[in-house]
């Protein structure tokens, strides 16, 4: 690594093998430590004096609960974050563990180059213009006359039988079997029968036609002989079963994960960039038996949802869950959408479906039994949809921006007029209204 390339790195991880392991990669690359400590022990703001370049994380549940106070300094975009499985780096060692420096060093500064030292090129790969040879151009020029001759010279080492091919001379007309002769030499057909006897008929069978929902129909069977008379074939409880099966299709509706019943309305809260910091706030100050669902949308790049369903339940007085398709929501629930997990507007009542349309739901939602919030990172294409579903009565409050990480969505919605609130007083208006 030339002098140009030196990060800036803090490290954070238990003290154990682990740890001087990824030390160890880290000086091997020629990486800078400007921090090295337990998460548990130190706070942000440690690590931010540091002023590191990259934050290497060692992964164990020990620390988990430790990492949810590094959330400023692990969202800062000038900060490049890695992750690695403490256990996997206690393990590498030799060959594995120098793969893996290299590895490191490839994501710290930004390359591809991965490959050991002293590697040298090779010059057969390199690209050239043009189409690549035929196989009809590449053997233009080949005799077809060497092989021939090694056929003839091959085929005389072939197995040798009655009806093995010898060249046109007396000698070899000799060894010619007849094949009239052969033939009337063989065993009669009748005598290669084996004297199975034919088993008895059986009776006709009666299938079943099988449906969705198992409703007996009498059939009458198809008449049997007398020789044969039919069974019909005995059901799961030792009686005769019926001879055709029908099934009806019944709609399913949706049912609420906890069997509660359907609340009209609900509180859709957006969020993006510094957004989990404020939904900890609201859902710390909501009370347990608040009458509304409260259903969350929050990007993430990873995917990690129930890592953040966790945190949130970590601070929320009600159940946090992960929103799932064919059920509704219910009151005193807070459910996190998935990125393939949408809502739609039953009767007033909203439920899960599989990629529903946000922008449709929020036009139908019962406008006095609803409210959206903008949070940190909103997207600002939902502030036209919840302005919308204000002018005709429900809540609808942004972010203030004081502690806003990105407000652009609460300036949208201040520019037509609508409320800013702190994360806090969003929670004591809900409350008010909803109890």
């Amino acid at each position: 690594m030339s002098a140009n390339e030196v990060k800036r790195v803090a490290l954070l991880a238990r003290s154990g093998p682990a740890r001087e392991r990824l030390r160890s990669a880290l000086n091997e690359v020629g990486a800078d430590i400007v921090l090295e400590d337990d998460p548990a022990a130190i706070d942000a703001q440690t690590v931010t004096d540091a002023a590191p370049e990259v934050v290497l994380v060692a992964l164990e549940p020990a620390i988990e609960d430790s990492l949810a106070r590094f959330d400023a300094v692990l969202d800062d975009p000038a900060i490049a974050v890695l992750f690695e499985e403490a256990e996997l780096a206690a393990r590498r060692d030799g060959w594995e563990a120098r793969r893996w420096a290299r590895h490191l060093a490839a994501k710290i500064n930004g390359h591809d180059d991965v490959l050991p030292p002293g590697r040298e090129e090779d010059a057969s790969l390199a690209l050239e213009p043009g189409l690549p040879p035929t196989p009809a151009q590449m053997h233009a020029d080949a005799a077809i006359e060497p092989h021939v001759h090694e056929a003839v010279d091959r085929a005389w080492e072939l197995p040798d039988d009655d009806f093995a091919y010898r060249p046109p001379s007396a000698a070899a007309q000799s060894a010619v079997v007849d094949a009239d002769d052969w033939l009337r030499g063989a065993a009669p057909k009748e005598e290669l029968r084996a004297e199975t006897p034919l088993p008895p008929p059986r009776p006709p069978a009666i299938e079943p036609v099988w449906d969705l929902a198992l409703e007996p129909v009498t059939t009458e069977p198809a008449p049997s002989s007398p020789a044969s008379p039919s069974v019909p074939p005995s059901s799961l409880d030792g009686n005769p079963a019926p001879s055709k099966w029908e099934l009806s299709l019944e709609p399913l509706e949706p049912t609420a994960a906890g069997g509660g019943p359907r609340t009209p309305g609900a509180v859709l809260v957006f969020a993006g960039i510094g957004g989990p910091d404020a939904i900890r706030k609201l859902l710390a100050e909501l009370p347990p038996d608040f009458g509304r669902p409260l259903v969350i949308h929050l990007k993430l790049d990873g995917g990690r949802y129930d890592n953040l369903v966790r945190q949130m339940a970590r601070v929320s007085t009600m159940p946090v869950m992960l929103a799932e398709a064919g059920h509704a929501a219910e009151a005193a629930h807070v459910y996190v959408l998935p990125g393939d997990v949408g809502i739609g507007v039953e009767q007033d009542a909203i439920d899960f479906r599989a990629h529903g349309e946000l922008e449709t739901a929020i036009a139908q939602l019962p406008p006095r039994d609803s409210a959206v919030l903008l949070l940190s990172g909103s997207d600002s294409q939902w502030v036209n949809a919840a302005w919308a579903l204000n002018a005709q009565g429900a809540w609808v409050a942004a972010q203030a921006p004081e502690g806003c990480y990105d407000p652009t969505a609460s300036h949208a919605l201040a520019a037509r007029g609508g409320t800013l609130a702190t994360p806090v007083e969003m929670a004591r208006q809900l409350a008010e209204r909803w109890i």
